[in-house]
């Protein structure tokens, strides 16, 4: 029978229904895959298999009893760690929360599982989600899975690489500015940042809250598109207030073609400081073939855009100061034992408990938010926000979606970037879209010529036109399976991912 890497979400649920396998052979593959692949690329923090075979049986007993069954039925999911799941650890990948146990569930995984979802494991990730290469965690990095020696980007590094190593079909993540489409880039799958407000936050440890979105990874443009189902098909959710009501089927017209349609190219982002030369040969060839199912190119300008990382990390960690500020030691999290005060007890939790960055970005947004600085530093970046997303309203008047960079190379090795700023760099054309709040998928493009590792494009649309961004990253994806404009195809899962997992 099939390997569980080689079936589609819809295919699994598909099978699910038609009795063709039950959702315990699927969730049971699933662990088999985890056990054979996870000691090289440790995607997992934590493997829920009694939740797992709990919901499977579930699934089956209901399918046995004529009942109709979710859409995504048996299909096995992981979700980041500061993600609130009942019955396992929420950590964020932090000391400080090494002990805690979910004490209720995300809106966002709790509609994954309503839709028939077995939850199979929590990813690993950058520490609160403050990084670029899933480095930080406090507990171990996550290897590439195209190239163990490789990080899988961040800080979603988990969710992207157990997707790519074919440990699970699906996987949530979270995008601050750029978390989801970075790491869905360097391990060659399918990332959906959607529109801020579309997804709910409710149960996701917040970083940015202004800033901070949850979507999906998957193999294939349709699985995200079913996940998106998923996540709004109930409508807005009421415990987060910035949730808005979208539910959209976003499997319809996946296929239609985009003859006649506009897409954006910022040739300034094409010419960019950094970009790699095999990355821009790629763009080049999924501008081929975008023109060869008859879209048309444009030149548009986002005259502000090089000022998104500076704004970006004014306003990232002074929402992060303020959010993380309840892990006290006392409220939540790490305690140190043996302080003769309340004072001391609160300074020492908060500087064993948290690790070098998470620090460095705390201190950071205190700074900033300090008498004399805020009006020096915070209020301009709140002014460039505006400048930039009034940049995104006037080039979607010129065309449907945006083509550019997602990653500026690919996969680096553990230990090659040491400086933080030039880390922050790695976000460099994805933070924009989290400061504007529109929607952007990553969709690979195959391996590059130089270092044979996945390259991807990012397609960006206007803000609640995310069925749009998916019907342009499917027609993307048929041209790249087609071989036009590449020649190499896009990457579906790594050479190892043949092993276990089978059905």
């Amino acid at each position: 029978m099939a390997n569980l890497d080689e079936l589609s979400a819809a295919q699994i649920a598909a099978g699910v229904v038609a009795g063709a396998f039950s959702a315990v052979e699927v969730a049971l593959a699933s662990l088999d895959a985890i056990a054979a692949r996870e000691g090289e690329v440790q995607a997992l923090l934590e493997v829920s298999e009694e939740l797992a075979l709990a919901a499977a049986e579930a699934t089956d007993a209901a399918r046995a009893a004529g009942e109709k069954l979710g859409p995504l039925a048996g299909v096995p999911v992981a979700f980041k760690d500061n993600m609130q799941l009942i019955g396992t650890r929420t950590t964020c990948a932090s000391r400080m929360l090494e002990n805690y146990r979910s004490v209720f569930t995300a809106t966002c995984v709790q509609r994954m599982l309503d839709a028939g979802a077995t939850p199979i494991a929590k990813t690993n990730m950058d520490e609160f989600a403050f990084g670029s290469s899933t480095e930080s965690s406090a507990f171990h990095p996550t290897h590439n899975p195209w190239d163990v020696t490789r990080v899988p980007g961040g800080s979603s590094g988990g969710s992207a690489a157990a997707v790519a190593a074919g440990e699970v079909s699906l996987a949530l993540g979270s995008d601050t500015g750029g978390s989801i489409r970075q790491p869905a880039s360097l391990c060659g799958v399918v990332g959906l940042k959607p529109t801020y407000g579309t997804v709910s936050r409710y149960g996701v440890v917040a970083f940015g809250s202004s800033l901070d979105q949850v979507g999906p990874f998957g193999r294939r443009v349709a699985d995200v598109a079913l996940a998106m189902n998923a996540l709004t098909g109930a409508g807005r959710d009421p415990y987060d207030s910035t949730s808005q009501d979208c539910s959209v089927d976003h499997l319809t017209r996946l296929e239609d073609p985009i003859e006649g349609c506009r897409v954006g190219i910022v040739p300034a982002l094409m010419e960019a400081p950094g970009l790699a030369p095999e990355v821009r040969a790629a763009l080049d060839g999924a501008c081929r073939v975008l023109e060869g199912q008859g879209a048309r190119l444009v030149e548009v300008d986002l005259p502000n855009i090089a000022s998104s990382i500076a704004a970006y990390y004014v306003i990232g960690p002074c929402e992060a100061f303020s959010n993380l500020a309840r892990f006290d030691g006392t409220r939540y999290g790490y305690q140190e034992p043996g302080c003769a005060d309340l004072a001391t007890q609160t300074a020492l939790s908060r500087a064993h408990g948290f690790g070098e960055e998470a620090k460095r970005r705390q201190l950071l947004g205190a700074y900033l938010l300090s008498s004399g600085v805020y009006d020096t530093y915070y209020l301009p970046a709140q002014k460039v926000r505006t400048l930039i997303t009034a940049d995104y309203v006037a080039a979607f008047e010129r065309c449907d979606v945006l083509l550019m960079p997602d990653s500026p190379r690919t996969a680096w090795c553990f230990g090659e970037i040491s400086d933080p700023t030039e880390m922050y760099a790695a976000d460099m054309f994805t933070i924009s879209s989290n400061i504007a709040g529109n929607g952007a998928i990553s969709v690979p493009l195959g391996l590059g010529a130089v270092s044979g590792l996945p390259v991807s494009a990012q397609l960006q649309a206007p803000a609640f036109r995310d069925r749009r961004l998916l019907a342009f990253a499917r027609a993307l994806e048929r041209g790249v399976d087609a071989g036009r404009g590449l020649g190499n195809g896009a990457p579906v899962a790594p050479a190892f991912a043949g092993r276990g997992g089978e059905l």
